[in-house]
């Protein structure tokens, strides 16, 4: 609508200037530019992060299964040195649950405790065999009758891979009546010499009422305290355990 419309008889001046109307950016346009700038200064921010940033190590076990902790180690039990100091391990000490013996080339531990059973840690030449030939030749020598139940995964015997396995066998008890026993052996080998943790016991399952409280492969009373005896071992002029 025209000035002359209000204004009857009224006519703008020649010359004189009109003004324009104002120009409006569109509500699109306007959410356009802005994202553009957000994804600018987003993507400006991941590549200096990139640059920044170092990739986390990557390790791959085994053989790189990490090493013991640093630092002087605390310690609580008696250690066993071999006779010729070739490897060294530690081992329940007085007041536990245990009835110990030693020879020369390791431990014996009786469990006197729960279902009993018997721990030995022990040193032997290795002979040029790997660790699952000596696993498997002290099962087949002790246990004859043994089926194994499973290999054990990434096993280690002080912080050295090796190789580890169940088995179970059924002798006949006093009472004519065969009993399930559980077997576990485990193996490392280092400059010739094998060094063995084997355990042996009544098999109970683990479960919510024994053990550790969940389902465990293990199925054996004193594995639960094997672990610490396992990593204990040491060859000769490696760091203390």
């Amino acid at each position: 609508m025209s000035a002359t419309s209000f204004f009857p008889g009224y006519a703008v001046p020649a010359g004189t200037y009109r003004a324009g109307g104002l120009r409006r950016t569109s509500r699109v346009r306007l959410a356009l530019t802005l994202s553009l700038a957000i994804a600018v200064i987003a993507a400006a921010l991941v590549g200096v992060s990139a640059l920044i940033h170092k990739p986390p190590v990557r390790y791959v076990c085994p053989p790189d299964c990490g090493r013991p902790p640093t630092g002087t180690p605390v310690a609580i039990n008696p250690r066993f040195t071999a006779a010729d100091g070739a490897f060294s391990v530690s081992y329940p000490g007085e007041g536990s649950a245990y009835r110990i013996t030693t020879k020369p080339n390791g431990v014996t531990a009786d469990f006197l405790g729960g279902d009993g059973g018997t721990l030995q840690l022990f040193g032997e030449p290795a002979r040029n065999r790997s660790p699952e030939e000596i696993a498997k030749s002290l099962v087949g020598e002790t246990f004859p009758d043994t089926r194994t139940a499973y290999e054990i995964p990434n096993a280690m015997v002080g912080y050295q891979p090796g190789y580890g396995e169940v088995a179970d066998c059924w002798p006949q008890g006093a009472n004519s009546s065969y009993l399930r026993m559980r077997v576990l052996v485990m193996v490392a080998v280092k400059d010739d010499l094998a060094l063995v943790a084997a355990a042996v016991g009544p098999y109970r399952q683990f479960g919510p009422d024994f053990g550790i409280g969940k389902p465990s492969g293990a199925n054996i009373q004193i594995a639960l305290d094997m672990g610490k005896y396992v990593n204990s071992f040491a060859w000769r002029g490696d760091p203390p355990r």
